[in-house]
């Protein structure tokens, strides 16, 4: 992978205090410190044969994707991994809510099994379920939740999706969420509203690039603030209520960075997920799903230059597998995805022993009720016209 002649902290290099926490970047990981992990974890993999499926998130580092028997992202995996009925154990190498969707969708017979409970997400966290009832509550007594359909974006908890199945609304990705918003929009007449959990630049970039709204159409609850911060009077103008949440690598991404890359290279293209905030979004050239940013290096003619907006994995092993282009990281500070690397070979390795041991570790199972009405926010994505299969 490349980067530009800019103050860049490449491999971690350095110390941004300005930058989210004013934590130091962590740089290139390191290899595994015991060399013996990688032919312990592959001997567990072959002893389990095919009661085993191991899922790979695209974010996940190289040391544990080289164990994946599929890879792609949370919906795709979830999807895979249902289609897979025979497996006994599903191991799920992602964070906690895409193996929540996994045990959804997955047989009652069958084990998902994240290898670190530790590998949470922060935006998926920044919408409880608690805050979620309260701000209903407030729509109720505003008098506008009889016009509000609740749309979650499939990076949440089961417990946020279920609330949506039960007030009639519906999951979407990245890839369909103008599909899911339209069909929000027609559910309860001309003053129909949209509540959109958790990622509020998806659902702006979404509502104003995708559905013509304009900027003025989208205001923001702050679950931290008494009404979210809104008066009744602009809860009643909205047309989309924006959830407080963000990616914490995504929301990372700059215009100023933008404008040096292009400053440096004017022929650079600027490729970023629609998870970047609005402004980014404007400067770029290409805007998509991690499958969309995938498909279009894989297309790309030898000798473009590109900087890409997603999680540094992914990013790094584009360069690695395309090195006839000129592939940068948009971002000063070069920082992995940390909930995403929790997910590491020791922890990786570890549950397949136990499995092999006849001990499941870390099975995430949701409730029968959180699933039952998370079902039906999911199947009314699928039911959705169009790009029913689309990735988020």
């Amino acid at each position: 992978m490349t980067t530009v002649d800019l103050p860049l902290l490449p491999l971690g290099r350095g110390r941004d205090l300005d930058a989210e926490r004013g934590v130091e970047c962590p740089g290139d990981l390191p290899a595994a410190s015991d060399p013996d992990l990688v032919e312990r974890a592959r001997a567990a993999k072959e002893a389990l044969g095919d009661r085993l499926f191991v899922l790979g998130h695209h974010y996940q580092r190289d040391e544990v994707i080289q164990f994946a028997d599929v890879t792609g992202d949370s919906f795709k995996l979830a999807r895979d991994a249902a289609a897979r009925p025979g497996a006994e154990f599903i191991v799920f190498c992602g964070v906690h809510f895409m193996a929540e969707s996994a045990d959804i969708l997955t047989g009652p017979e069958q084990k998902v099994i994240l290898p670190d409970l530790a590998a949470g997400c922060s935006m998926a966290d920044m919408a409880r379920l608690r805050q979620v009832e309260d701000a209903w509550d407030a729509l109720t007594d505003a008098g506008v939740a009889d016009v509000v359909v609740p749309v979650t974006y499939m990076n949440s908890s089961a417990d946020i999706k279920a609330f949506c199945g039960r007030h009639g609304g519906a999951v979407c990705t990245s890839s369909n969420a103008d599909v899911a918003l339209e069909w929000a929009f027609d559910q309860r007449g001309p003053d129909t509203k949209v509540l959109f959990l958790p990622d509020q630049h998806l659902g702006r970039n979404t509502a104003v690039l995708k559905l013509g709204y304009s900027l003025d159409d989208c205001v923001v609850w702050n679950p931290l603030l008494p009404g979210g911060g809104l008066s009744a009077e602009e809860l009643h103008a909205a047309k989309v209520i924006l959830w407080k949440g963000h990616c914490s690598v995504h929301g990372r991404f700059t215009t100023e960075v933008v404008d040096a890359l292009r400053e440096k290279d004017p022929d650079i293209t600027i490729l970023v997920h629609p998870e970047c905030t609005h402004e980014v979004v404007l400067k770029a050239d290409l805007v998509g799903s991690t499958e969309f940013i995938i498909k279009t290096i894989e297309a790309a003619e030898p000798g473009t230059s590109w900087a890409i907006g997603t999680e540094l994995n992914l990013v790094k092993r584009l360069a690695d597998q395309h090195p006839d282009k000129s592939i940068a990281f948009l971002d000063r500070n070069v920082c992995f995805c940390s909930t995403m690397n929790r997910i590491d070979l020791p922890h990786l390795g570890w549950a397949l022993e136990s499995l092999v041991a006849g001990e499941a570790v870390n099975v995430i199972e949701v409730d029968p009720e959180t699933e039952r009405w998370a079902k039906v926010a999911l199947q009314r994505m699928l039911d959705l016209p169009g790009r029913t299969a689309a990735k988020d």
